[in-house]
């Protein structure tokens, strides 16, 4: 028996001890200040309070090639108060920034990441899709009468991870996202370079990187943990990412946009599995 005992506490001191993981959701700006009405109770479960945890809002913004000044046509509970030009829109949500039908535009999140990134990291936007001129007709009741989805052609999407505070300096580079539906499979050739394929795709921004988004609706993009010394599609090589490291979206809508877009600070969530800082 005694023999037992010491080779059972002989397999306890050599046993590893497991790090933990946790999953994460980042915004612009503090987390832990992010609007409720965008994030379900289950979301709200995994923010934190990034300042903290030591984690900078330095660099993080939101910007956009229109003012910031529409309402949230995703809330249905909003009201107009006044009447035109001297209207109030009361809503939940946040300040929107349009690009309407016809019409080019871009739209610019730079986010920081609260802790290091221990798998696939997904992007995921959401932004108001109206009919032309819907809100403007039928106000906050638009969203239920005319919700629109992107039509070709579509916007494409450009996303960039750069370091932050507490990274070894490196050159920025561009994200490779998983094609989805598709076999997640990494597509490299013998010198491990990854290329563009049916199951990947680098987020340069071309017309291989267009996205349809539906009204007030999620859509995801998973892109592929970055490891460090493996090179993209475009030469670029890519960095092991920490907390504070940036990751900055770009969607450009084209002038042929034939719905009208809102997006706002909070339109871009960054969201995966972290290390623990506990």
């Amino acid at each position: 028996m005694r023999s037992l005992i010491v080779c059972l506490l002989a397999l306890c001191m050599v046993t590893p001890t497991m790090a933990a993981e946790t999953s994460y959701i980042a915004v612009v700006g503090n987390d832990i200040h992010s609007n409720s009405f965008y994030l379900s109770q289950k979301y709200q479960q995994f923010i934190s309070d990034q300042i903290y945890l030591g984690v900078p809002v330095t660099g993080e913004t939101f910007n956009a090639s229109s003012p910031i000044d529409q309402p949230e046509i995703c809330d249905t509970s909003g009201t107009v108060a006044g009447t035109y030009p001297n209207q109030t829109f009361i809503d939940n949500g946040n300040k929107n920034a349009l690009v309407q039908a016809g019409n080019s535009g871009s739209y610019e999140w730079t986010v920081n990441l609260p802790q290091k990134p221990l798998g696939e990291i997904n992007l995921v936007m959401r932004c108001g899709i109206l009919m032309p001129n819907a809100f403007a007709t039928s106000g906050y009741k638009a969203i239920k009468l005319f919700a629109g989805e992107m039509d070709q052609p579509l916007p494409t999407i450009e996303a960039i991870a750069s370091p932050g505070p507490y990274n070894i300096p490196f050159t920025p580079f561009h994200l490779t996202a998983y094609r989805n539906p598709g076999t997640y499979n990494l597509t490299d050739d013998t010198f491990g370079v990854i290329y563009d394929s049916d199951a990947m795709q680098v987020l340069n921004g071309s017309v291989r990187t267009r996205i349809l988004l539906k009204a007030c609706m999620d859509k995801t993009i998973v892109t592929k943990l970055p490891v460090n010394g493996q090179k993209n599609s475009l030469g670029e090589t890519e960095a092991k990412l920490v907390l504070g490291d940036h990751i900055k979206v770009i969607m450009r809508v084209p002038s042929q946009n034939s719905v009208d877009i809102y997006c706002h600070a909070e339109s871009l969530k960054v969201m995966g599995i972290r290390q623990s800082p506990f």
